[in-house]
């Protein structure tokens, strides 16, 4: 290839990254630029924010991305909480670490670390500690599996770490790449990338000063999770699936409490006659004690078709367990106490936000705490009872830590991770869009203008579909949807029935209508959006999704020749080949009413895979190598099947990819930050060729190839 040739290429391939609606000329006007794929490598990602005892800090764990080792970062800082001081790394260099627990008496932060300097695969990860006031730190663990969820003892004298031990630590043991896998049970994949050992996990109380380290858990047929301590440090509670049949998908997740320093483990909740027994993949979860120690808060639901509830037991397993906020109709996280044991606080999404809620233990009246078209999430409230610290989020930023009172008043930012960024970027704004689905259910829908949005245009628009799908797009980062803004692209995403955040029968809505009425509740959004805005282009839409996005994405291209593009991320195609290859096999059975072997009609008929024959959209299909979730062998039967009718059909498999390994999130095992950028560029360069009509685009292999024959 000539020089000139490859300049040629170089530069049409930077074309794809401008929108070609004005942002560029706007860009020139106000000093920022539209955001980029690339842009990706830039962002900081905060997480899990811990409040000290007095809460004058806050610990945070900041990941970053190294882009040369192609892996995230994590690392903890701490910084003032009146939100007027400087972070500061608690490690030094660029080793990772993670987890920062203060401990009760303030005196020392742990954290969890390697030990192992960025890019390198040595060590496994083991307790460390710091005074709190900065100092040398110091390794407290020398465990051969590493250790997990350490939460400090009261004395601030000991910890309880997760540690995974099994037969294959003994010597001479054959498992993973040293042998064959010699497979009894039904689940025996992880989602990915990896396959399961005969590692079970299980506490350990560690000495935090010598680090002595005493199991008190054990059983190689089950996992003992989420340790906590009482708050007199005599006992610790913990989630187990003890029926010994977890592992077969058939058990029921419980809690349990033994003594810290060892001896028979003790079932503490009971639900007799007030929830189904043993329903599968259901259980306890979340154990938190209240202040006085008499009782435990947790989280379970009361059937298949309800989300958990707040529970509230006897410590010592003495009486039946009482449900807490029986009206509660959405998904619970980040449970625990506050008000000295008169209140709980947690998390939940609710119409497209989410936010930190407060509910009296006694009446049961519930409180939201904050408020805003934002996503608050991994809130902390404070030992001291005083402050509650979170992470917040919204369409035009990803992630400031900040802190507030327990009211929600006196809020502050106390880090603000990509401060730099937004002061370069040309963001979108969003608009609530409410319509009407099938059968006349009220939808909400969310409508991006692209930027340089100018009257008298018309646009393309790309319809994005969430996954699940039990889960809720709203007014939260997607550097996804900022993206497409950028190339001069409307964006619409909705939440159809089968969502989150609507209440438990909203989300029931959806089983047998997979791509039944979810279908045409956004397709009447799809439509609800071209009549309110006359600028998008009806002859030029898009669709994609990823997971039951992707579904729905192949599902629609099966049933209209409405749009022009598509691209499918990790999406299912066959739900009866998809049933026994998953991680976790047969888990549709209360959406279809029944299992493979009771409706395989209802399996077979809601498989997109029946219609391929119907489909005309030219198709990107977007895989992860390492998708145990929804298997890579559904993209390729989806592409085939589309190759077979002359759709216009190319597929892109990522590497080292399990099934979240192309969202915009932070970057964890699996989610590979190379492939997170490229996962980008392909999607830009699909809609490109197909949506604007670009028969020039050229596709991100071919750039890249062009970018490296221009350096040398």
């Amino acid at each position: 290839m000539s020089n000139q040739a490859v300049q040629a290429i170089v530069c049409a391939a930077l074309v794809v990254t401008l929108s070609p609606f004005g942002a560029e000329s706007q860009s020139v006007t106000t000093g920022r630029r539209p955001i980029t794929a690339e842009d990706y490598y830039s962002f900081t990602f905060p997480s899990d924010p811990q409040l000290s005892p007095d809460g004058s800090l806050v610990a945070y764990v900041l990941t970053k991305i190294d882009r040369e080792a192609n892996r995230g970062v994590p690392s903890v800082w701490t910084v003032p909480a009146e939100g007027n001081g400087t972070a500061t790394a608690v490690a030094a260099g660029d080793v990772s670490s993670w987890s920062p627990r203060w401990s009760p008496d303030g005196a020392w932060l742990a954290f969890i670390s390697p030990g192992a300097r960025s890019g390198s695969q040595d060590g496994a990860p083991q307790l460390h500690v710091r005074p709190a006031g900065g100092g040398q730190v110091r390794r407290v663990t020398d465990m051969k599996n590493g250790v997990s969820a350490c939460r400090w003892a009261p004395d601030s004298k000991r910890l309880a770490c997760i540690s995974r031990t099994g037969p294959s630590d003994e010597p001479g043991a054959r498992v993973g790449p040293q042998g064959p896998r010699h497979i009894t049970r039904l689940v025996y994949k992880s989602p990915g990338p990896t396959w399961l050992d005969d590692r079970r996990s299980h506490i350990w109380v560690i000495d935090a000063v010598s680090g002595a380290a005493r199991q008190i858990t054990s059983g190689d047929q089950w996992d003992d999770t989420d340790p906590q301590w009482s708050p007199d440090g005599a006992r610790i509670a913990f989630v187990s699936d003890r029926s010994d049949r977890a592992y077969d998908q058939r058990g029921d997740p419980e809690i349990w409490v033994v003594p810290s320093e060892g001896g028979t483990p003790r079932q503490v909740c009971r639900h007799e006659g007030q929830r189904h027994p043993k329903l599968p993949g259901m259980g306890d979860s979340s154990p938190r004690w209240s202040p006085d120690g008499k009782t435990i808060a947790f989280l379970a639901p009361i059937s298949l078709q309800t989300y958990s509830k707040i529970w509230v037991t006897p410590a010592d397993g003495s009486g039946p367990s009482r449900l807490v906020g029986q009206d509660l109709d959405w998904i619970t996280s980040d449970l625990q106490w506050g008000d000295a044991g008169q209140s709980l606080y947690f998390t939940q999404g609710v119409k497209g936000e989410h936010h930190l809620f407060r509910l009296d233990a006694g009446s049961g009246a519930l409180q939201a705490v904050t408020k805003g078209q934002r996503s608050i999430r991994e809130a902390h409230v404070g030992p001291g009872g005083r402050r509650v610290v979170y992470v917040a989020s919204d369409f035009k930023r990803l992630g400031d830590v900040c802190v507030s009172d327990l009211s929600g008043r006196d809020e502050r930012i106390v880090a603000e991770a990509n401060k730099s960024l937004w002061s370069q970027l040309t963001l979108a704004d969003v608009e609530r869009v409410q319509f009407k689905g099938a059968e006349g259910l009220d939808i909400d829908g969310f409508l991006v203008k692209p930027v340089g949005w100018q009257e008298g245009r018309k646009y393309p628009m790309v319809l994005t579909i969430h996954g699940g799908p039990i889960y809720m797009w709203g007014f939260d980062w997607y550097q996804e949807f900022q993206l497409y803004a950028a190339q001069g692209w409307a964006v619409f995403y909705a939440n159809p029935r089968g969502s989150s955040g609507y209440g438990e029968t909203f989300q029931r809505a959806v089983n047998g209508e997979w791509g039944g009425k979810a279908y045409l509740d956004i397709m009447n959004g799809v439509e609800a959006v071209l009549a309110r805005f006359p600028w998008i282009d009806r002859t030029r839409l898009g669709v994609t999704g990823l997971s039951y996005g992707g579904f729905m994405t192949n599902w629609i291209v099966g049933h209209t020749n409405l749009f022009k593009a598509a691209v499918t991320v990790n999406g299912i195609a066959n739900h009866v080949s998809q049933d026994g290859t998953r991680f976790t096999p047969f888990p549709r059975t209360s959406d279809f009413g029944g299992t493979l072997w009771e409706a395989f009609d209802v399996y077979w008929n809601t498989s997109p895979l029946k219609f391929a024959a119907s489909v005309t959209t030219p198709t990107l299909i977007l895989h992860g190598e390492h998708d145990y979730m929804v298997p890579l062998e559904q993209g390729e039967q989806w592409f085939r099947a589309l190759k077979y009718f002359d759709v216009v059909t190319e597929m892109v498999v990522f590497p080292g990819a399990n099934h979240f390994g192309l969202e915009t999130a932070v970057p964890t095992t699996g989610r590979l930050p190379g492939n997170v950028a490229e996962g980008l560029k392909w999607r830009v360069y699909w809609f490109d060729r197909f949506l604007n009509g670009n028969r020039d685009a050229i596709s991100p292999t071919k750039q890249a190839r062009a970018s490296a024959a221009a350096a040398k």
